[in-house]
């Protein structure tokens, strides 16, 4: 069964996300910040990480950077899924090595999941 660690703050997304993904068929744990991302990811050790930008403890681009300079861990692909939709948010993700990248206010979590998915095959 494959595997997926959400990374947000709001406990509410953090549940509906979580729900889209156990309703097709994935395991899923999810972290309320950067810290506790980094500690679950290597234990979880998901095949891919669902990722806010703005948490407490440790932002999103630092956990996405610290995941991308560990050799152990590159290869994750990190979907973004944030409330921040400047050109500069997204231009920094998708350099730090962002899979995807996805504005909560413009796309419906179904639609972030089905996108998602092609990173899980």
């Amino acid at each position: 069964m494959k595997k997926v660690l959400i990374v947000e703050d709001e406990k509410i997304l953090a549940d509906v996300e979580a729900e889209e993904f156990r309703s097709r068929g994935y395991e899923v744990q999810v972290a309320e910040n950067g810290d506790e991302a980094m500690g679950q990811v290597k234990t979880f050790k998901p095949d891919l990480i669902v990722l806010d930008l703005i948490m407490p403890k440790k932002g999103g681009l630092a956990v996405l950077k610290e995941l991308k300079d560990d050799p152990e861990l590159k290869d994750i692909p990190v979907v973004v899924l944030t409330n921040l939709s400047e050109d500069k948010s997204v231009k920094d993700a998708m350099e730090l090595g962002a899979a995807d990248y996805f504005v909560k206010t413009e796309n419906a979590i179904y639609e972030m999941a089905d996108k998602a998915q092609n990173y899980l095959k």
